[in-house]
Formats: C-alpha cells, structure tokens, sequence
C-alpha cells in the first residue's frame, strides 16, 4: 500500500496535468482530442466511428425507472448501456419500451452478452462458448430492445487474451455486423485490462472498448498507457467502475467524491465517454454537470487523494490471489460481489455474481486458516464469510 500515500504533488504528477487532464506519460492519440463543446457539453469521437459522443453517456444496469433515462435523454445523455443479463433481461425490456416512440438516429444503444462456459478463476473460454449461442442471447436482446440493431455489441467480461481471440466468439461478433443487427462490436473487461486491450488491438477487429477505470485502481497507469495505444489505432474507448465502489467502507461512512472521480478519469483525453450507473434524478443532476466542467476543484483533489489512502471496496482483479486459494476460488468475481452489495446497495447484482461463480454460502467454512494476501490489504477470508450468506437468500427477495 506504500505506492497509495502520495504527496499532493506526486498525485498531480503520476494522474493528471491541470485543467487539460493530460495524463503524464501517456500518448494522446489524433483520434482522441477531436473534443467539441455544444450547448456547453462536451463531446469526443468514440474512435473510428461515426458515433460522436457526449464525454457522460448513462450505464443503465441499476435502473429500473423509464422516467429517469428519458431525463437523461431530454438533458443531453444520448448513449445507453445495458446487457442481457442485466435484472434478467427486464433492463433491456425497459429501455425498448422507453425508446419505441424515439426517433432511432437519436440515441445510441450498446447491449453486452456473455458467453457460456467461463472459467471464472483464469478467464478462458471453454468449448461450450459457442458462435450459436451467443448470437441466440443476442438475438434475444434485440427483441427485448424491439429493435433491428444495436449501435455496440459487446463480449461481455473478457478476462484474458485467450477469451477475446476465441474464434466462435470472436465469428459470432464479425457475423453479427456483416448481418447489420450491430453497426460495432467490442469488448467489456474488468480484470487484466492491459492484457485485454493489447489482445483487442492486434485482433484487427475491435471498434470499441469498455474497460474500468478509476483513481484506486493499483495499475491504472498501465490501463491508460495501452488505452491510449488502443485510441491511437482508431478504438473508442469508453470507461466504467468509476466511482471505484462508490464508498470506501462496508457501513457507507465514507463516501467516494464519485464527481471528482469521474472528472479524473474523463481528464484523459483519451477516453471517450463514459459510462456511470445512474440510479437517482440527483446522481443524473451531479453526472450532467460534469458533461460541462471537467476541471477539478481544490477539494476534488484532497478528497481523491485522502481516498487513495484507504483499501476500500474496490477489487482490482489482478488475480493474484487465484494462485494462493486452495480451493481456487474466483475471487475476485466474490469481491466484486462485496463492492456491489455494500458499496452499490445492489444485493440483487451481488448475488448473480455469485451464482455465475457457482459458490455458496461460507465456501471456506473448512479452511483452518486463509493463505491469501491480498494486493490491497483487504481481508479476503471475512469478506468472503460476509458476502456469501446471501445465497441463502431466494433471489426474488433481494431487492
């Protein structure tokens, strides 16, 4: 934890540069700093493509409310993204009874599928991920949608190299916009981010990229180095995890500046949009006003910087611990449940990520001791306790 207790100096220097947000070290691409400001938002081109986007874009997954994403439409928010799993397919049900009555042209869509037979610890795929299925469940979605296509397809939680060049996958992506039910394909990754997006680059055939990124994040200045090689070969980026837990403890004390967060990582010019899961009309109000004003306040940066000091609730998945769990358990698909639960109040997502885990309830009730050492210092073995008993839990009853 040593490289976290930074001088306010050090922080300015290895995250962001002033006003311009430029990050040190980092290659801003030409494709990148085509930045426009209308109406006093601010607008990048998502790489390659012909989709130009406001820098705040909205991540549906925890939305349940019509009325919130037609405000964020009407206020200036033209991109949304869900996914096929997201409230068991009723986000994108909603979204499409939303949209219906909107001119197509006048929003954009991005919708995420999952493979099946994941390996959960290394990230691969096995020989059940399939170029049929995955195209069922999107076909799926699309009905959901009631539209013809969507604007991004994405491979949802790549995790390794070897899940992003997966030939049915990766057949089921360029076959799904040779038949023009997507305009663009991409991939979704929250954990390797540097090997994955090196991986989508020499794929040749990546257009866009969702990847986390935030202030807490232990390696996030390799993140942004191979983001910024992605821009420059013509990838849109777009960002999620922001907010990096949104609290830094269990019992919602500490709050993450989730305003300042997302202005440090929107400084980077070579991120394009992003997308912050937007739940409240008060949340919808603090994300617009960044859309506008990306310059970071004094108080912005003590209250980054005085996070960085605390572990928090935000895994980084660098799978280090896999290695050292005797019972090789996903862990950090469990502390991505934890931050989801105690960090997001959504018990309902923390529980499908435990259930795409396979675990139950206290998987280490017979281990005598725990031989993990986690990267961030959190205790691994008692959040694991904690987060696990909501699987006795039916789902129906998590709200």
């Amino acid at each position: 934890m040593k490289n976290l207790f930074l001088s306010r100096r050090r922080f300015l220097k290895t995250s962001f540069a002033g006003a311009a947000g430029i990050t040190i070290g980092a290659k801003v691409s030409a494709n990148s700093i085509k930045e426009v400001k209308t109406t006093g938002i601010i607008t990048r081109r998502l790489g390659h493509t012909d989709l130009v986007l406001p820098i705040v874009s909205m991540g549906v997954m925890r939305s349940d409310m019509p009325n919130l994403v037609k405000a964020a439409y009407d206020s200036g928010i033209k991109h949304f993204d869900t996914a096929h799993g997201y409230m068991g397919g009723n986000n994108e049900i909603m979204l499409g009874n939303v949209f219906k009555d909107y001119p197509r042209d006048s929003f954009t869509i991005a919708t995420k599928v999952h493979p099946d037979d994941i390996n959960r610890q290394t990230g691969e795929l096995g020989p059940g991920s399939t170029k049929e299925s995955f195209l069922k469940k999107f076909n799926t979605s699309l009905e959901r949608l009631q539209m013809d296509y969507v604007d991004i397809l994405y491979h949802h939680g790549v995790g390794s190299r070897q899940a992003l060049m997966y030939e049915p996958v990766l057949d089921a992506l360029t076959t799904a916009k040779k038949e023009g039910k997507t305009r663009y394909i991409g991939l979704s990754t929250h954990r390797n981010e540097p090997e994955v997006i090196q991986a989508a680059i020499d794929s040749g055939v990546i257009d866009v990229i969702l990847t986390t990124l935030n202030f807490k994040q232990q390696h996030h200045l390799q993140i942004k180095e191979k983001i910024a090689l992605a821009a420059e070969n013509g990838i849109g980026i777009v960002t999620m995890k922001t907010m990096a837990g949104a609290f830094l403890d269990r019992e919602k004390t500490k709050p993450v500046n989730c305003k300042a967060a997302l202005k440090w990582v929107l400084q980077d010019p070579n991120v394009h949009t992003s997308i912050p899961g937007i739940t409240s009309f008060d949340m919808l109000a603090e994300n617009l006003s960044v859309m506008e004003d990306l310059e970071l306040t004094e108080e912005e940066i003590k209250d980054l910087q005085e996070a960085g000091l605390v572990a928090g609730l935000y895994c980084d998945g660098c799978s280090s611990c896999s290695a050292l769990c005797r019972k090789h358990l996903p862990v950090h698909d469990i502390m991505r449940s934890y931050m989801y639960a105690y960090g997001y109040n959504d018990f309902k997502k923390a529980r499908e990520v435990l259930d795409e885990s396979g675990i139950g309830n206290d998987p280490c009730e017979d281990c005598e001791s725990c031989t993990i050492v986690c990267t961030k210092n959190f205790n691994v073995a008692e959040r694991i306790r904690d987060i696990s008993r909501i699987t006795n839990i039916p789902a129906e009853f998590l709200a």
